[in-house]
């Protein structure tokens, strides 16, 4: 898989992609990344990729002709692509989507910034608008950041235990159940008896109706999806 990334700011994406999980995916050849700057295919002195809006108000808007040519460099793959823009106003983020991803050849994101960018670069490239909370951020990256992290663990090869993305939270619309290690005592706190029978089945069983408590209690809205 090849992850290419448009961003006005690629030097913040080093310490992420050159570690751990993601570093150790692109050593076994399962992803590659490609970070584009935005900046320079602006125009002037100063490189400029931005404007102010039409009709007036605060901020300023990316220019869709900027973007587009950026686009062109990271198109050159020839492979089968899906654009991702990185916005406040995109769809929730959520683990099916990043399934989904996990699928895409060549997936390209582009990293909102300021008030926005031009909606008739959106409508003609954008596959699709995502945004990792409502809350506002002073740009994509680290939304960008989620993505890159959260798709490239889901690609086959990547972790060492297919079964660790299998049943994990958020997988079945459930929360995952709560996990316990040594010591078998924590401040007079003991592991549940169940998880040291050595009964898989039993133990399955508790695991089942312990996410289903967790998430009642923590995230009922996933059990209404």
């Amino acid at each position: 898989m090849k992850i290419s990334i448009i961003t006005l700011f690629p030097e913040v994406f080093d310490p992420i992609l050159n570690s751990s999980i993601l570093k150790r995916a692109q050593k076994k050849g399962k992803v590659s990344f490609e970070l584009i700057n935005l900046r320079d295919f602006g125009e002037g002195k100063h490189k400029v990729v931005d404007d102010r809006p039409y009709g007036g108000g605060p901020g300023m808007i990316l220019r869709p002709d900027i973007l587009a040519k950026a686009l062109t460099k990271c198109r050159l793959s020839g492979k089968l692509s899906k654009i991702v823009l990185t916005s406040a106003s995109g769809i929730p983020y959520k683990q099916l989507t990043a399934q989904e991803l996990s699928k895409i050849e060549h997936l390209i994101i582009i990293c909102g910034h300021y008030e926005g960018v031009d909606q008739r670069f959106i409508d003609k490239y954008v596959s699709e608008e995502i945004s990792i909370g409502d809350y506002i951020l002073t740009g994509g990256e680290i939304p960008a950041m989620v993505i890159v992290d959260s798709v490239t663990r889901l690609i086959p090869g990547v972790l060492e235990k297919p079964e660790a993305t299998q049943y994990e939270s958020f997988s079945v619309n459930l929360l995952e159940h709560p996990q316990y290690t040594r010591p078998k005592v924590f401040e007079r706190q003991k592991v549940p008896k169940v998880l040291l029978s050595g009964d898989h089945k039993k133990i399955a069983q508790w695991r089942k109706e312990q996410a289903l408590k967790k998430t009642k209690r923590i995230r009922p809205d996933l059990l209404k999806q």
